[in-house]
């Protein structure tokens, strides 16, 4: 049980806390305007891996209304104990705080990492129906996703997943600046340049982006890796097999932007660790909950052999990958890119039929784009991209075809079609949502 006191007490540090904050980077992420969400009579819910920013960008929205908005936190330690009867407390201590807004009702709710509470989406779903507040939600764990969000709140929840920083969020983080165009061309192109291959090499976890040397960025990335390790797997799914555990992060965190079969590991690992199939396919699927990493399925109207084709696999941010070389810098590009596309609101597959290969097949809306993500275009991989290609225009019926590399750019002309090289980092930058 929670009492009314502690509520008063954790609303307004939030408050003084917050407003404290001096300034807060906006995101790239399309969130329905407040009078909308009134008027529609729906919650916001932002979903995501852990350290992704959702609470920032709470935050960020309590700073734009801070004379209605109320914050609250439930892993803080004095709401360990939060019954759902409690929630209603919640409700009469803002009107306590704040009386002038009992007869307007005009009040913006900010929870964080809700799944924690009890009966949660009913209280929510009340205050939207019933007490004509806004409310926007926020936690890392599956329950959350539209999946797996309760029945009570379907129909009444607008879901956003949010990632980390994408490229142009990184350089607005790094360089103080929302538009980026004038970075693509001239001298401070190589501004952007230098910032990419930083992005390569430690992702875009917001916190990491914002540290300053390479000792706390790398100090960081370890620590989210622990924290990810224990608090998303061990101790939320009470993992027994630690070592399984060990051995399939470590594969799947080496073996991004490839297919994963999960039969071949059992295969390969059966005699060398204590394993069984159910745990196996148990241990996977916790990843793929936590939002550590997401799956491709292959390009094919058959459900059934997109299902029995092996997925391949992206990490959730790229920094958390192990081993990151120039050896890799190919893979990383692709899990970039991936990403971004799925920001983006695509549909994404890969490609794979005739011996030919292409890396992704977007789909939004009537669009249909295929992508090859190499660092480098040269003589050894070009027929092999172009072909992939190729075979993705026909086969998904699609003339927008790219090729996205490090730096090169330009246009292959081929079997008639007209292929597009671009700079991945251009590409990033000069794109948004719905555009190429």
């Amino acid at each position: 049980m929670v009492s009314s006191e502690t509520l008063k007490e954790i609303m307004v540090e939030n408050r003084e806390y917050i407003l404290s904050i001096d300034k807060i980077l906006p995101r790239e992420i399309d969130i329905p305007d407040v009078e909308s969400l009134k008027r529609l009579k729906k919650a916001v819910v932002l979903y995501g891996v852990r350290r992704s920013g959702k609470s920032f960008i709470l935050l960020h929205i309590f700073k734009k209304h801070p004379e209605k908005a109320f914050y609250i936190d439930f892993a803080d330690e004095r709401l360990h104990d939060i019954e759902a009867k409690d929630l209603e407390k919640i409700w009469e201590t803002i009107l306590e705080l704040k009386p002038e807004l009992i007869k307007s009702k005009d009040v913006i709710l900010l929870f964080d990492e809700i799944q924690n509470v009890p009966m949660w989406e009913k209280f929510v779903r009340r205050l939207v129906e019933k007490k004509n507040a806004v409310a926007f939600c926020a936690g890392s764990s599956s329950k959350i996703t539209p999946k797996e969000i309760h029945t009570s709140l379907r129909g009444r929840s607008w879901s956003i997943e949010v990632l980390p920083f994408s490229f142009k969020e990184f350089m607005n983080a790094k360089f103080n600046v929302e538009d980026v165009s004038e970075y693509l061309y001239g001298d401070r192109k190589v501004l952007v340049k230098g910032a990419f291959l930083e992005y390569v090499k430690y992702g875009g976890m917001p916190e990491v982006v914002l540290s300053r040397s390479e000792f706390e960025k790398r100090k960081m990335i370890k620590e989210y890796i622990s924290s990810m390790y224990f608090r998303d797997m061990v101790e939320r799914y009470r993992i027994s097999n630690i070592v399984l555990l060990d051995t399939l992060w470590n594969r799947l965190f080496t073996a991004y932007a490839t297919k994963f079969s999960v039969n071949g590991f059992y295969r390969h690992y059966r005699n060398l660790i204590p394993i069984s199939k159910d745990t196996l396919y148990e241990y996977y699927k916790h990843f793929i909950d936590s939002m550590l990493l997401f799956e491709v399925r292959k390009f094919t109207e058959s459900p059934y052999k997109r299902m029995r084709n092996p997925a391949k696999i992206y990490l959730v941010d790229h920094g958390l990958a192990k081993k990151i070389s120039s050896e890799n810098f190919g893979r990383i590009l692709e899990n970039i890119i991936y990403i971004e596309l799925r920001r983006r609101g695509y549909e994404v597959y890969y490609l794979e039929e005739e011996g030919r290969e292409c890396d992704f097949i977007a789909m939004k809306d009537d669009k249909v784009e295929a992508y090859q993500v190499s660092w480098e275009l040269n003589e050894e991989n070009k027929d092999r991209e172009i072909e992939g290609l190729l075979t993705a225009s026909r086969i998904a019926d699609t003339d927008e075809l790219f090729v996205l590399t490090y730096d090169q750019e330009g246009m292959i002309k081929n079997g008639g079609k007209e292929i597009k090289v671009i700079p991945a980092w251009k590409w990033l930058l000069r794109t948004t949502q719905g555009d190429r």
